[in-house]
């Protein structure tokens, strides 16, 4: 179980524990809400399973160093976005013709990045897409609504994680 919880006066930053340690972590500009919406920021106020994950093997080399199931991101991994889409919050092949995420980052966000079960199973229209595990910008400055910690913390955590590790989001 990891619980996040945001950081006292900073809505859009968290605290991250995992055990007995706690980790800075970033959230959603939007803070966490128990209305989450597409394109709200919001980071949700549940408890999320980790599903997967994926990584840049080229960038980040912990990224095998799980009991996760570990996908390498290609150049052609997109995540759909469009809630009308029949594969909204789901992985796509780029080029895809609606609305996406590209996986392969330039900014590096996703050289590790671990799929929450948000909004998976069911899929339910504008309820959010890709909330993701994943690493955070230098500051930890807001995400679109995903829980974000250091390259540094990802290593040390992805060794414990498994498919029942839960990210228990609460206020």
């Amino acid at each position: 179980m990891l619980t996040v919880r945001a950081r006292p006066g900073h809505p859009s930053q968290g605290l991250l524990q995992a055990g007995k340690t706690v980790f800075a972590c970033a959230l959603g500009w939007g803070g966490i809400s128990a209305g989450k919406r597409e394109g709200d920021g919001a980071t949700p106020l549940a408890s999320m399973r980790i599903l997967s994950g994926y990584f840049r093997g080229d960038q980040f080399t912990s990224g095998r160093k799980t009991r996760l199931a570990m996908t390498p991101i290609g150049p052609d991994l997109g995540w759909c976005e469009v809630p009308d889409d029949r594969n909204y919050n789901r992985p796509v092949k780029i080029p895809y013709g609606a609305s996406h995420e590209r996986m392969r980052r330039d900014d590096r966000l996703y050289d590790a990045c671990l799929v929450l079960d948000w909004n998976v199973a069911p899929r339910r229209r504008g309820r959010g897409s890709a909330i993701f595990f994943h690493l955070a910008r230098p500051g930890f400055t807001p995400t679109q609504g995903c829980v974000a910690v250091t390259a540094q913390t990802m290593a040390r955590l992805l060794p414990l994680l498994s498919d029942r590790t839960v990210v228990r989001v609460v206020r």
